[in-house]
């Protein structure tokens, strides 16, 4: 699946998007971050607050308890603030 970072996550990350092919037993948003988390130490420092980080799945925002499954792409971004 194709994931998309936004914001403080990608320059935390190093990159706006990559393609990832998590394991069979990543199956939700929050398995992800957690997957992602231990990718190496800017993932941990992206989303070591992951509990804030907002998610949307094929375009369409979704809880952290969301499926992954037939999902295509996620993209992650910080919360947003407006004025």
């Amino acid at each position: 699946m194709k994931a998309i970072y936004f914001a403080w996550v990608r320059e935390r990350v190093g990159k706006a998007e990559e393609m990832i092919d998590p394991p069979a037993s990543v199956k939700t948003v929050a398995d992800l971050i957690g997957w992602l988390s231990a990718q190496g130490e800017s993932y941990a420092y992206a989303f070591e607050r992951g509990s804030v980080i907002r998610a949307a799945i094929d375009r369409v925002h979704v809880k952290h308890e969301a499926s992954l499954d037939g999902a295509r792409e996620i993209a992650f971004f910080p919360p947003m603030t407006g004025g």
